[in-house]
């Protein structure tokens, strides 16, 4: 559901998608994050898993762990994470352990997404902190970006 939408959004989530086309054209699955405090990017990141063998190396992982390098604290309170692609689970806990306030994702990941489509550990009331969570910000172009990588990959394949 989209909510709480504002131009300051829209300026983050352009960015996280320049950082997912920037992961694209290395090989990467697309997919871009940034992370914000104030008015003041923090820390961003793009998907490195295939590049560096790291199954943990999400744009989101990437990001959390530059983050809290950057503010010297593991809670990265009163934080946004913009990220172009619905979080994963093991994201999805990461977020949550960091403490970040708002999560804003733009295409929805129906496999494996845990921030509403497949599952919903963000909002889920049993854990000590809940985040925010607003959904489908710049989606078409968002899942543009996806849709295009994989349809290459496909076709270099074959």
């Amino acid at each position: 559901m989209l909510l709480k939408v504002s131009n300051h959004d829209n300026k983050w989530m352009r960015h996280a998608l320049r950082l997912a086309k920037f992961a694209a054209d290395r090989g990467e699955i697309p997919v871009g994050t940034v992370i914000v405090q104030g008015d003041h990017c923090i820390a961003e990141g793009w998907n490195q898993s295939i590049i560096n063998n790291d199954p943990t190396a999400h744009a989101e992982i990437v990001a959390l762990r530059k983050a809290a390098q950057h503010l010297n604290n593991y809670r990265l309170v009163d934080t946004t994470l913009y990220v172009t692609l619905e979080p994963c689970i093991m994201c999805a806990g990461a977020i949550i352990q960091a403490r970040v306030k708002r999560v804003v994702f733009g295409a929805y990941d129906l496999k494996a997404g845990a921030a509403g489509s497949r599952f919903d550990i963000l909002r889920d009331t049993r854990h000590n902190h809940l985040v925010e969570c607003v959904s489908g910000l710049l989606a078409d172009e968002c899942r543009e970006y996806l849709t295009n990588f994989f349809k290459t990959l496909r076709k270099n394949q074959f």
